[in-house]
């Protein structure tokens, strides 16, 4: 079933359109790079700051406040061009273990993050009096630690071949 809907996605008109296109699609991908580094580097500056490892010199609150928009639009934009990606291999992704592993680290950063919100994410400001709890330190090693891998297996899809035989729709349209 879900390899059905990976096929019927696949081959819409929109995403055989954006697969076939020689500058939209490598396009999408430089803007999912650069997303990723936009959006890493604010998640790297956060945990960092909450690890004491970083910026020590500004208020938690400040730094985490400061971040939290553009945190926001780096991950939208790296969401939107890797539903984009997606769309136009679909058929690859669904064989492809990387694109699994990496499904399955950012539904674990969803749970990460329900699980660290109100005790952590949201109580900045009491860090800057308090001090920054276990708790918090514990969520940034997470946070680092599934982002990384997030980030690894986003590279490994490359690097997965499809089964022989997936792409002979787009070899037979080449050959023409």
């Amino acid at each position: 079933m879900l390899l059905s809907l990976a096929l019927w996605i696949q081959a819409t008109d929109f995403f055989t359109y954006l697969r076939g296109s020689g500058y939209v699609y490598p396009m999408i991908l430089s803007l999912h790079m650069v997303a990723i580094a936009f959006f890493g580097g604010m998640i790297l500056m956060t945990d960092m700051r909450l690890l004491g490892l970083a910026f020590r010199k500004r208020p938690v609150a400040d730094l985490m406040d400061q971040l939290r928009v553009p945190k926001r639009y780096g991950f939208l934009l790296a969401a939107t061009c890797g539903l984009l990606m997606l769309g136009c291999k679909a058929e690859e992704y669904y064989y492809n273990i990387f694109f699994r592993l990496k499904v399955s680290l950012l539904i674990l950063v969803v749970v990460h993050a329900l699980a660290f919100r109100a005790s952590v994410y949201n109580k900045a400001a009491e860090f800057d009096r308090n001090g920054i709890p276990g708790r918090a330190k514990l969520a940034a090693a997470l946070s680092l630690l599934l982002w990384t891998s997030i980030a690894c297996m986003g590279r490994g899809i490359g690097y997965i071949e499809p089964p022989f035989g997936i792409h002979a729709q787009l070899f037979d349209f080449l050959r023409l």
